[in-house]
């Protein structure tokens, strides 16, 4: 997929998420584990690794944010050449 067609696909996916981080979630209590929030970290994940990979990357993500999950600072991991 080319370069434009990501940023087409991946630009609705961050302004919902973006919509839920400003008017869903303050109005949540804090519960996400990890830093950066899952929600913050889906966005990077779309932007560095492009829709399909970045929203795989994110949703495992989500998925380990749970009480008996892990907890922490866990980036992004970075793009691989």
């Amino acid at each position: 997929m080319k370069p434009t067609a990501n940023k087409i696909i991946t630009f609705p996916l961050v302004i919902l998420i973006k919509f839920y981080q400003w008017f869903v979630s303050p109005l949540l209590p804090k519960n996400c584990r990890y830093e950066p929030t899952c929600s913050h970290y889906m966005v990077k994940a779309l932007q560095l690794h492009g829709p399909v990979k970045g929203f795989w990357l994110g949703i495992k993500r989500i998925s380990r944010c749970h009480p008996w999950g892990g907890s922490g600072y866990d980036p992004v991991p970075p793009k691989k050449k």
